[in-house]
């Protein structure tokens, strides 16, 4: 079994049952790692068990809640967090190692996990595992952390890669971009389609009657590009003898915002994987939004949001949202999954989308293209294969010095 299966330590900011994309990359990765051989070290202690993932045991280097730099006083908080709690966490990150004694960590740098995992494991004689889900310096972290701050979070992200015995990235873009800047050559890992869901592609009916639902997985990390969208769907919603619907699931709420109109906006929560699977089944869109504009391309350029994977799973065609070089775009246009939008003029953007959601069948249309793409881009047991077997090469390799 050891041999098989070492044991494993995560390592990152979130908890086992967080919410957000890069926690449920985690999970689905390890659905098939046995729990006596799976660790947890994380800086956020669990809030729930929601999504149930299990753990032999999950040691925290707790953050308290009102020292995280959410909104106010985040230079501050920073300064605290870098000077005073990261060196407290680097010797918990390294007493962890002496009481678990993990074979191989699986590294996500993840905001403040970065600075006491890149000072301790490059040096911890042991093999580990980097998975980068997104880049430390784009402008929502800068916003939170610092500018200065959030690039020397980037650079000790690179150092961990380089210094990995293994390692991967979330799209090719990413990958390319740290070859080129590390000359490491990383595989792929991220959220997947499984078995059941390429089966329900195979199957999936295709007759859309009653309301034109279009779905919105997850937090919005680009309201300006939300807002735009939400302006222009309404403008054209009129036009269809079918109610449109905007459905909202995720873990945050979004009824106090001035843009949210309850007429025509449901939000569902944050559901179980399971029972978001059959809900989003029941749409028949997907809307997956980007940065319409260059100005953070560390985020638009090397980012893929998970709800893209979940819209292909339930067979959903995607509206793509934003700057023609985003990864969203990119992606959709080599697949032709769905529309690509890339205006931020609301009269143009409204006319693309009557033109749109005017197809009766849009699974129909979109269903090569979307079955193509789950199979050439998100297999997930391929995905799974080749990280176990990174896993393994990390629990047999000895450092020398």
């Amino acid at each position: 079994m050891a041999e098989i299966f070492p044991r494993l330590l995560v390592a990152t900011e979130f908890p086992p049952n967080a919410s957000g994309g890069g926690a449920a990359i985690v999970r689905q990765m390890l659905k098939e790692w046995p729990v006596q051989n799976l660790f947890w070290w994380s800086c956020l202690p669990e809030s729930s068990r929601h999504f149930g993932q299990q753990v032999a045991a999950h040691r925290v280097a707790h953050i308290p809640q009102k020292l995280y730099p959410h909104r106010r006083w985040c230079g501050q908080k920073s300064w605290l967090l870098e000077n005073f709690w990261t060196p407290w966490a680097a010797r918990h990150f390294r007493k962890t190692l002496e009481i678990l004694k993990p074979d191989v960590v699986w590294v996500i740098p993840h905001c403040w996990a970065i600075p006491p995992l890149a000072r301790i494991l490059p040096s911890a004689r042991i093999g580990f595992h980097v998975s980068i889900h997104d880049y430390a310096d784009t402008n929502h972290a800068m916003a939170s952390f610092g500018r200065v701050r959030s690039q020397r979070f980037a650079q000790s992200t690179d150092a961990l890669y380089v210094a990995a015995t293994t390692c991967d990235a979330i799209c090719q873009p990413m990958v390319d971009d740290l070859r080129v800047r590390t000359h490491r050559t990383g595989s792929i890992t991220r959220a997947g389609l499984e078995a059941a869901d390429f089966e329900f592609l195979e199957t999936k009916p295709e007759n859309q009657t009653g309301e034109i639902r279009i779905a919105y997985a997850g937090t919005i990390a680009v309201e300006d590009t939300f807002k735009l969208f939400v302006t222009a769907l309404k403008a054209v919603r009129h036009q269809f003898s079918r109610p449109v619907i905007l459905d909202f699931f995720g873990d945050h709420s979004y009824h106090m915002r001035e843009w949210f109109d309850p007429a025509w906006m449901r939000e569902h929560g944050n559901l179980p994987p399971a029972q978001l699977a059959v809900e989003l089944k029941k749409c028949a869109w997907g809307f997956s939004p980007m940065s319409l504009t260059p100005d953070d391309p560390r985020y638009n350029q090397f980012s893929l949001p998970t709800k893209f994977v979940s819209y292909l799973a339930a067979g959903l065609p995607i509206i793509a949202l934003g700057h023609p070089e985003s990864s969203v775009i990119r992606m959709a246009l080599a697949h032709q999954v769905g529309v690509c939008l890339t205006t931020s003029n609301a009269t143009v953007l409204g006319a693309q989308l009557s033109a749109a959601l005017s197809e009766l069948n849009p699974g129909l249309k979109y269903r090569v293209g979307i079955r193509n793409c789950a199979a050439t881009e998100f297999d997930a047991r391929r995905m799974r294969s080749k990280l176990y077997e990174n896993f393994r090469e990390c629990s047999q390799h000895i450092i020398s010095g």
